[in-house]
């Protein structure tokens, strides 16, 4: 595993644009912070966003996991980048040659996805425990640790969709089709949706049942919106004479989805190289 992985990194640290794209990923989840100076003034109205709660315990894992798995896309392009190299720099190849069976070549690829997603974890993880050290109200031990397996969902959300990439790449060789591809597949799921909801089981949670073993709804699944969780959209709501009945829960089954996709990405992606004549 190391032998691949340092195989791997060594071709990535001559990538100037797998290092700036991945700098630039990490800068932008440490901006989460800004969101606390954030502050509007309606007349005599002061509204500061970091006053709502979003920083406190435990809910701040919630909410960061899922502001940090909106950028996942900078990440996203490096491991497509990285794909597509091979084919154009003609490395794969050269690997094959070298002895490197193109099992081992998946897997150098996936080990990388895996230290990718498991290094943003511990990121947003340490940026957490520092933003909620500064902002929270509440620091007891019991009420820190709750709610963190958001950070387990997390790490499967980010391997499940940077092995979607790598399988993509795998697919059509070239970083630009293969992300175009990807934003055809998210149309493509939410017209089925739309299909499902609307003209085929009007009126029931069949569509629902149904599009959540769809790869890309399953990695949504797992972290869900965490807005309608505040205590000032829940008070607007009951004032409104609404209710949110949303299940934020993460769910061992939805980890098994969005396990079985990860194994077939990759099995996928070997199987489409072990057809290709290279």
């Amino acid at each position: 595993m190391l032998r691949l992985l340092n195989i791997e990194f060594q071709k990535l640290r001559y990538s100037k644009s797998a290092r700036v794209l991945s700098v630039i990923y990490f800068i932008l989840i440490t901006f989460i912070a800004l969101i606390a100076s954030i502050e509007f003034n309606f007349g005599n109205v002061n509204f500061r966003i970091a006053d709502q709660g979003i920083f406190n315990f435990p809910f701040i894992w919630h909410f960061n996991t899922y502001i940090a798995a909106l950028l996942k896309l900078f990440l996203a392009i490096v491991i497509v980048s990285m794909m597509s190299n091979e084919y154009s720099n003609r490395t794969l190849k050269q690997n094959l040659i070298d002895g490197l069976s193109k099992k081992e070549f998946v897997l150098s690829k996936f080990y990388t996805v895996l230290v990718f997603a498991l290094i943003s974890t511990v990121f947003v993880f340490l940026v957490s425990v520092v933003l909620g050290t500064f902002f929270s109200d509440y620091t007891e031990f019991s009420i820190i640790i709750r709610d963190m397996d958001y950070l387990l969902a997390y790490f499967f959300k980010l391997t499940a969709f940077f092995s979607f990439c790598m399988f993509l790449g795998v697919l059509v060789k070239r970083s630009a089709f293969a992300l175009g591809f990807l934003f055809v597949w998210w149309i493509a799921e939410s017209i089925i949706y739309a299909l499902l909801k609307f003209q085929v089981f009007k009126g029931s949670n069949t569509a629902e049942s149904i599009v959540q073993f769809f790869p890309l709804e399953a990695m949504s699944n797992l972290i869900k919106e965490p807005f309608s969780r505040l205590g000032a959209v829940q008070s607007a709501a009951n004032q409104l004479g609404e209710a949110f009945t949303k299940d934020y829960d993460i769910h061992w089954y939805q980890i098994i989805i969005v396990s079985v996709w990860i194994f077939l990405f990759v099995w996928m992606s070997l199987g489409l190289l072990k057809k290709r004549d290279l």
